[in-house]
């Protein structure tokens, strides 16, 4: 088996397991690191051969951009409190205790390597801590701050981690410079963020047709890691701007198709590449085992003691965070996500999975000093952070469900539905006063003024039928049905006509390039 069968496999394996993962009740990065692990015992599966230079552009901007999409700027804006406390705040506290205990425990470490080793450990990964919480129903809330979290915190944790590698690279560290590069790497990022994202948007209005702004959307996120990289900046806060500029202005309510596709299209890149960065974690035991050779004891204790650093640290940063939290919460009453009890705490805490950034930035190191030497420990690092990684994925990743049911925490279901009730009411409203509208200007027959307010009405009670009263809730669900029966109806019809178009492909003289423009016609009548 070569590099791109095994790439392939990954691929299929990326999306076997979500199904059977729903099926089994665990998450899909989970089962895919599990899949790794097997494929990394067997003989003939090669070691994973990837330049470090090459692991962040390629796995982070379309998990970065994926994973914006389904947030917005408000949220970000009114969470703010919390996340600077997780994903500042405690990504510096875990690098700096993971640091001072690695230093102690591994004989030679340098401080700069053990810096190095504690900023790549110290983000938890928001693919994971999302994929188990969409899956477990928690509330949402809860998911809000680990999206925000998971996304924030690898910032700090890659930019932290840059300035460690210089030091160690380099051979010297100044807090000063250190500082400003910080300083610099932001402000570069967020500039190159924004004005991509402009770019992008006023691109998207000259394209015009969907799959070409799709497409424009699936470079978006590399240029923007890229550009902001070559410019010094920080390439994962680059195309966290972008995304978040295009989320926010880019979206024409009325681009049906481009939305529809686009959320598809995402969803695939998403699944597919979480996968392969989940599977790339458990394939790095050829490397773990190698490492370890003769020494299994000494290097499994140094994993096991991060390990527990980094699992008491957020734990024991959470408590007194989140009580502060909610102290500030009570006195400002302010419009963010904050955990309300306890035990939605200790979710929090062990929803703390290492994955995609870790497993990233550990390949990522430097094989060579600027003097030509062979980076300090780094085959130790990499074992560490492996260990780490595995543990809390698999560890914590398989007992959350476990967790979440014994603490009973889930989904505030109807404040979601009261909030949707809200959204219903207001298209609705939106319909009849358009509707109110065109009547001003338009002279419409009594008949259909009646039926288009009917239907105006309609768009807000197939939203949230508890909109009607019981009447009407009673005449909805009788439409709803004699309108799913003509759809099932209508479908038949549609299925057999695309049969018999699709048919025509294969016949003498038939232009393939016609068939498939009448066969996409009826695949859009399909989705009305």
């Amino acid at each position: 088996m070569d590099q791109l069968a095994l790439l392939f496999m990954l691929l299929l394996g990326a999306l076997l397991s979500v199904p059977i993962g729903a099926r089994l009740g665990l998450p899909a990065p989970v089962l895919m690191t599990v899949l790794g692990i097997v494929l990394a015992l067997l003989d003939f599966v090669p070691n994973v051969d990837i330049p470090p230079e090459l692991i962040l552009p390629g796995l982070l901007p379309p998990l970065l951009y994926a994973a914006v999409r389904r947030t917005s700027w408000r949220q970000f804006a009114a969470n703010k409190r919390p996340i600077f406390l997780l994903a500042v705040a405690l990504v510096f506290v875990t690098m700096v205790c993971v640091a001072s205990v690695a230093h102690t425990i591994v004989p030679g470490l340098p401080l700069a390597a053990a810096f190095a080793l504690g900023a790549l450990v110290a983000p938890p990964d928001p693919v994971a801590a999302t994929a188990v919480a969409g899956q477990l129903g928690l509330p949402r809330r809860l998911v809000s701050i680990l999206e925000g979290e998971g996304l924030f915190n690898d910032v700090t944790a890659i930019v932290l981690y840059h300035v460690a590698i210089a030091a160690a690279v380099g051979g010297s560290f100044s807090p000063w410079e250190a500082g400003l590069d910080l300083v610099l790497s932001a402000v570069v990022a967020v500039a190159i963020g924004l004005a991509l994202g402009w770019g992008s948007n006023k691109l998207m209005s000259v394209l015009g047709d969907p799959t070409l702004q799709i497409g424009l959307t699936l470079l978006v996120p590399f240029v923007s890691y890229v550009a902001a990289d070559e410019l010094h900046g920080s390439g994962v806060l680059a195309v966290l701007t972008t995304a978040m500029f295009l989320a926010e202005y880019a979206s024409d309510a009325d681009d049906v198709m481009t939305r529809l596709g686009g959320h598809t299209v995402w969803d695939v890149v998403d699944t597919l590449v979480t996968g392969v960065a989940f599977g790339l974690i458990g394939l790095e035991l050829h490397n773990a085992v190698r490492t370890a050779s003769g020494r299994w004891t000494q290097l499994l204790g140094w994993a096991a003691a991060i390990l527990v650093v980094v699992v008491l640290v957020r734990l024991l940063w959470l408590l007194p965070a989140t009580w502060l939290t909610q102290r500030l919460h009570a006195r400002r009453d302010q419009d963010e996500d904050i955990p309300t009890s306890w035990r939605e705490t200790v979710v929090m805490w062990w929803a703390g999975m290492r994955g995609v950034a870790s497993v990233a930035l550990a390949l990522a190191i430097p094989l060579e000093t600027d003097d030509g030497a062979p980076f300090p420990h780094r085959e130790e690092i990499v074992f560490i952070a492996f260990g780490v990684i595995m543990g809390t994925l698999l560890l914590q990743g398989l007992t959350l469900p476990w967790l979440v049911g014994r603490l009973g925490v889930r989904a505030d279901t109807e404040r979601e539905q009261e909030f949707e009730r809200g959204l219903a009411l207001r298209a609705a409203k939106a319909a009849k006063q358009r509707l109110k509208e065109i009547e001003a200007v338009e002279e419409l027959p009594e008949e259909l003024s009646e039926q288009m307010l009917r239907r105006a009405f309609d768009i807000g009670i197939r939203i949230s039928p508890d909109l009607g009263d019981e009447e009407r809730r009673e005449a909805q669900e009788q439409r709803a049905r004699r309108i799913k029966r003509v759809r099932r109806i209508q479908g038949e019809m549609l299925s057999a006509a695309r049969h018999e178009v699709l048919a025509a492909r294969s016949e003498p003289g038939a232009d393939p390039e016609i068939v498939d423009r009448v066969l996409r016609h009826l695949d859009v009548r399909s989705l009305r």
